[in-house]
């Protein structure tokens, strides 16, 4: 009997594969790096061939690992980067061009004009999304004025477009779908009606015929024979929403924020619709039918790329990981704040011309109080967007469920529990995103019989308890929102 679920997840930076087992163990884990591009400034791209190799070879990696054979194996499910935008030749299965990541601003003029025309609020009604370059929608726009070749298959019907996702399944299975997380993402699909808009692809000219088939996340996405025997591909979600289904956030009002390369916070709202009036959007969550329930979500663009940037561009820092350990060496941060809007400021701002500004500096400042405003404002980041999502549902969040790569930062995660006034819990598999994907296709496939079943598998690493007194608390607070608007002022 097979008793295993591969989990392919594909990031912004690696990609990776996971195996579970039957109880809902992580069995073994691989990763590839996945370069990304930067043709000029505000620009980034990734080489499409370039993630399917990556994610193929984790897969292969992993099942060595595992000592097991693709025979045991029995559904994968697929999380993804979401917002990346990928156009191939529907002949040949060929790239036209580099992928677009969701980080590219090179379509701030087009969403400019869009304001201008009036057209934000009207696209923000269907879609839950701003005008942003955040999102798909513009990406295709940009290509197929940009690159010939792809005007010229789109003419002649041999174009196809979508999210990561799609160009996985389109290389595993050759089936040219998507699900209704990933759809909600590209400012193309009526979030209200569940299917691509007219008005919207008419708005971005973008051809239908290239678009995928919207399914949702959990159910039959064709079958692979590429690990070398045929396995059913049984989910597709996007990461985020893959997090929130790993968390076991699947009542009204349960939340979870993923620190990775960037922090995404999202509460599930259930059947309720909520169009954000503080800065949020409105997507939706990963499901097993056409009725999928909603999320709120705030995403902030840089997390984990702050400590990047103190590692590779300020040189502050050998290693990543040192970080909580240097911030911890003096009592706060000397009035120190960093604002990290390197690509602009996500929610709840949405400001794509904000910059990165750092304020309070004098001359007692020191490398480690820098360092110990880069660990905090990933927390303020957090706040912002909490604070949205409790004043536009009405639900006090008392408990915050976290994963991704800087959640293992201690420090981080005090200072968010603290900051917020709030119980922060950490879970001891880490890997939500992968988790979600698997439980997707676990219980698509029959390996579970709900989420029921695989909700007795949690398991809790760490509580992390508000220990900051409400005057301190307000006062930093104070001080974050005055840097924001420094920020902004530009």
């Amino acid at each position: 009997m097979k008793k295993y679920i591969l989990a392919l997840d594909i990031g912004t930076t690696s990609a990776r594969a996971a195996i579970y087992d039957k109880d809902s163990k992580l069995v073994a884990i691989s990763s590839r790096p996945v370069k990304q591009i930067y043709p000029q400034n505000g620009w980034v791209e990734q080489d499409p061939e370039d993630i399917w190799n990556a994610q193929i070879a984790a897969a292969g990696e992993a099942l060595q690992k595992a000592g097991i054979s693709a025979e045991e194996i029995a559904a994968i499910g697929i999380a993804n980067q979401r917002e990346t935008a990928v156009m191939w030749d529907r002949q040949t299965g060929k790239p036209v061009y580099n992928a677009i990541v969701w980080q590219c601003r090179r379509t701030t003029g087009m969403c400019e004009n869009i304001k201008e025309e009036g057209l934000e609020e009207y696209i923000y009604e269907r879609t839950g999304l701003k005008a942003d370059p955040y999102f798909t929608a513009t990406k295709f726009r940009w290509i197929l004025d940009n690159v010939p070749q792809a005007a010229k298959l789109a003419e002649s019907g041999r174009l196809l477009a979508g999210t990561v996702d799609s160009f996985l399944l389109w290389r595993l299975t050759g089936v040219h779908a998507t699900d209704y997380t990933n759809a909600s993402r590209t400012m193309l699909m009526d979030i209200h009606k569940k299917q691509w808009s007219e008005d919207l692809l008419r708005l971005f000219a973008i051809p239908r015929s290239a678009l995928a088939q919207i399914r949702p996340s959990g159910g039959e996405f064709g079958t692979t024979n590429l690990l070398g025997a045929p396995i059913p591909v049984c989910a597709a979600a996007g990461d985020q929403q893959a997090a929130l289904l790993g968390m076991l956030c699947t009542e009204d009002g349960d939340s979870k924020c993923t620190y990775g390369t960037g922090c995404f916070m999202l509460m599930n709202t259930g059947a309720r619709n909520i169009i954000s009036k503080r800065g949020l959007v409105t997507t939706l969550a990963a499901g097993f039918d056409d009725s999928p329930d909603y999320a709120l979500e705030g995403s902030m663009f840089s997390a984990g790329a702050v400590m990047g940037w103190l590692k590779d561009g300020m040189r502050l820092i050998h290693d990543e990981g040192e970080c909580a350990d240097i911030a911890r060496t003096v009592k706060d941060t000397g009035g120190v704040y960093l604002v990290p809007a390197f690509v602009g400021l996500g929610a709840p701002h949405w400001d794509s011309r904000a910059r990165g500004t750092i304020t309070g500096i004098t001359r007692a400042t020191t490398r480690e109080h820098m360092i110990r405003a880069a660990e905090e404002c990933i927390a303020y980041q957090v706040l912002d967007v909490l604070r949205a999502i409790q004043a536009d549902t009405g639900i006090k969040i008392k408990k915050l469920n976290a994963d991704g790569g800087l959640s293992n930062d201690n420090f981080i995660m005090q200072f968010q529990a603290d900051i917020a006034g709030i119980t922060v819990e950490r879970p001891v598999i880490r890997e939500s995103t992968s988790l979600g994907a698997a439980f997707l296709a676990g219980i698509a496939c029959g390996m579970w019989s709900g989420i029921s079943d695989c909700k007795k598998a949690k398991q809790t690493e760490r509580v992390f308890l508000p220990a900051m007194d409400k005057k301190t608390r307000s006062e930093l607070i104070i001080g974050w929102e005055h840097a924001v608007r420094q920020a902004m002022e530009r």
